[in-house]
């Protein structure tokens, strides 16, 4: 937070000051991220002096920040700097000196060792914040290239309700410099906004969108309000066999008052658009081994009753608070939100992307506050079951990480803020396969997903988070050249490869940090073509542009899977609609995690089966939800593909009218019942029936295919 404070007395010197230039620039990355250090490497590779201008005192954003478990998806749609990346990491974490606090051979080979596609470069893709930081450091330094760090944008507007600013001058639809709070200038002849926030794009005139768009305005399914989804189990529905929790202070009664963290708005309409934006949090970093281990502080400002709420949760049974203390190298975590009330600070953002730095940094400390609160709340209140805060007990955070900010991290989470509206809208129809993506420029992979976004009162007195949720993919898909660049009548010298054109849904897995160093990359590659073409960037020829990502290793296709759409049907494909009974096809489940397609063994429904990759970290779930004729008594049957490679315990859950059962199926059998099937046994049901499936602690690939329900005569 002081950082904040220190650009205030910059702001307030520079107003006095008189204007410092700097040296002219060919391209100026304002943002120290992990995509402004990869467009930084790129441009200066290929010839053109190039400076950082950075708000921030560390490189590297969030990468360095505490998201040490990287969400990747399909690793193998990770190329260029960005897997150089991951491959230094490994290369640092092969040598036994980088095991402090533990023996390498202890980690074991987790996220370790994964090859590219030529076989070559080996990646890691789980460490400490300290080593990623590290690794960034050695890219400026081996490039030599400048870096202007704590030097904050002019975002002042350069007339009342303008959204232009003083920090960025214009020319005939060109920016020629940015000025900082600190008086000084960074002429350039292309600019590169690799803020999460979108800072530079904004305060050019760029259009932009915070918040969610209507179904309507792209004809998407998952956007919008999402009343009434419930993915992940960050809800309260989560909480199983237990009452509904009340919202008030006397529970159940209205006049008592409402807890805190919980709004009393209405929380609009499903599939209606909203300026909400989802919950950030600080990826934490902790650690349970006592050589390395501080204590939870008390923070200032604590208030107990802030986590009322948690105390409900906790007698109603819930037990996952530990379930996200993800294990990195060292003996310690990167910890991230899990369960209806956790680090996510639900509803305490949205005027986060557009406020300034002043009100910025309240929020900030605000969720600071609350997030450590959290966790001296957990460890210490009487309240929290014996069992829980002892646990905690053990956990504190490192002395070695975050040294020079009280030990926590110095990047909040910013799920998302602004996002451009620019040449080209990405979509979740392009994600998905519905339309073909246009002048590929990279690839993602990730689940589409988004946290919650408010916790409202439903109409029956009920807590509700809504906002979550998880759209499986069916393979990696193409990131459009035209989402990074803004309209050729606003900017022709941006480009944008972290605040990208696209809508919240789509943005909800573009947004992983391997993908914000592709774009970075990829961002430069075409600031330098139109620098030599002295054309607006708009028209670099993609042709060109192509030839030069592929010549530097990015990954613009991905031909390892087909998609639906181009794929036939081949001999063993059967339609669903010819079987018996009541049959969902792994097409219309509900999918989170990543999914891959298959046809290369055994009989399917459809056009093929999906598998797990047999990653075994239970983040791919797939929900069948189908609507009896009516109710009464169902056989279930699960349909899949056998082999000596798949698990032997897929954990598979029937949800009926008396309860839910978990059934284990050994996928190395082969279905007895046609070739496909086998039976999980019969159930009474009403006319709604779900049966759920997860990868949690598996043994092999996990196959879906679908589910049959037959009706017991």
């Amino acid at each position: 937070m002081k950082r904040l404070v220190h650009a205030f007395s910059c702001f307030l010197f520079a107003t006095f000051q008189t204007i410092v230039a700097a040296a002219d620039y060919d391209v100026v990355v304002y943002g120290g991220t992990s995509a402004g250090v990869t467009a930084a490497v790129q441009a200066k590779k290929m010839g053109k002096s190039v400076v950082i201008v950075s708000p921030d005192k560390h490189l590297g954003g969030l990468s360095s920040g505490g998201l040490g478990f990287t969400d990747t998806g399909n690793k193998a749609v990770i190329g260029g700097l960005s897997r150089e990346f991951y491959h230094r990491v490994w290369q640092h974490y092969d040598s036994v000196d980088a095991w402090k606090w533990m023996k390498k051979d202890e980690y074991g080979g987790k996220g370790q060792g994964t090859p590219a596609i030529d076989g070559t470069q080996r990646t890691m893709w789980i460490f400490e914040p300290h080593v990623a930081e590290l690794v960034f450091e050695d890219f400026v330094k081996e490039h030599k290239i400048e870096v202007q760090r704590d030097e904050w944008l002019d975002r002042r507007p350069i007339a009342k309700n303008s959204p232009r600013t003083q920090g960025v001058a214009m020319k005939d639809g060109r920016i020629t410099a940015i000025t900082t709070l600190s008086g000084k200038t960074y002429p350039g002849k292309m600019f590169i906004d690799a803020t999460y926030e979108g800072d530079l794009m904004a305060a050019a005139g760029v259009a932009y969108h915070v918040g969610r768009e209507a179904l309507s305005a792209y004809d998407e399914k998952w956007n919008g309000i999402q009343t009434g989804v419930l993915h992940h189990g960050h809800h309260f529905d989560a909480i199983k066999g237990k009452k509904r929790i009340s919202p008030y202070i006397i529970p159940d009664d209205p006049k008592s008052g409402v807890l805190p963290r919980i709004s009393t708005k209405s929380p609009g309409e499903y599939g209606a658009s909203d300026a909400r934006v989802q919950a950030y949090c600080y990826r934490m970093c902790l650690t349970n081994h006592e050589p390395n281990r501080i204590p939870f502080p008390k923070p200032a400002g604590y208030d107990p009753k802030q986590y009322e709420l948690l105390v409900r949760i906790f007698d109603a049974g819930w037990r996952e608070t530990f379930h996200k203390f993800d294990p990195i190298p060292n003996r310690k975590t990167d910890t991230n939100n899990h369960g209806p009330f956790s680090t996510d600070n639900i509803g305490m953002n949205y005027d986060y992307p557009d406020a300034s730095y002043e009100r910025r940094k309240e929020i900030l400390d605000e969720h600071r506050t609350y997030q450590q609160g959290w966790l001296y709340f957990i460890a210490n209140d009487p309240r929290v079951p014996a069992d829980v805060r002892e646990a905690m007990q053990k956990w504190g955070l490192p002395k070695d990480e975050f040294t020079d900010n009280g030990n926590w991290s110095h990047q909040i989470y910013v799920r998302e803020a602004r996002r451009m509206i620019g040449a080209y809208v990405m979509t979740e129809n392009e994600l998905l396969k519905k339309k073909p993506t246009p002048e590929s420029v990279g690839m993602g992979s990730y689940t589409i997903d988004s946290h919650n976004v408010q916790r409202y009162i439903t109409p029956e007195g009920y807590v509700q988070n809504e906002g979550d949720i998880g759209v499986g993919l069916k393979g990696p898909y193409e990131i459009a050249f035209g989402s990074l660049m803004p309209k050729r009548e606003q900017c022709q010298n941006l480009t944008v490869p972290i605040c990208v054109s696209s809508t919240h849904i789509a943005f909800g897995s573009i947004r992983m940090e391997p993908v914000f160093m592709i774009l970075g990359q990829s961002a430069a590659t075409a600031a330098v073509m139109a620098i030599d073409s002295k054309q607006p960037v708009q028209d670099v020829p993609y042709a060109k542009l192509r030839e030069q990502l592929l010549k530097d290793g990015q990954i613009l296709e991905y031909e390892g899977s087909r998609t639906r759409e181009t794929a036939e049907v081949g001999k063993a494909g059967i339609d669903a609609k010819t079987l018996s009974g009541v049959v969902i096809d792994d097409s219309d489940a509900k999918l989170t995690g990543d999914w891959h397609e298959s046809s290369a063994n055994g009989r399917w429904i459809g056009r093929s089966y999906i598998h797990d990759g047999a990653t075994k970290d239970g983040k791919c779930t797939a929900k069948f939800e189908a609507k009896l004729p009516q109710a009464g008594r169902y056989e279930v049957r699960l349909a899949y593909s056998s082999n000596t490679n798949r698990a032997s315990n897929v954990p598979v859950e029937i949800h009926a009218a008396n309860g839910a059962k978990t059934v284990t199926v050994n996928q190395q059998l082969a279905p007895k019942i046609d070739g496909m099937f086998v039976s999980l046994g019969e159930f009474d049901f009403g006319t709604s029936a779900v049966v759920s499936i997860t990868n949690r602690d598996t043994n092999g690939h996990v196959i879906i295919d679908g589910i049959q329900w037959l009706p017991v005569k």
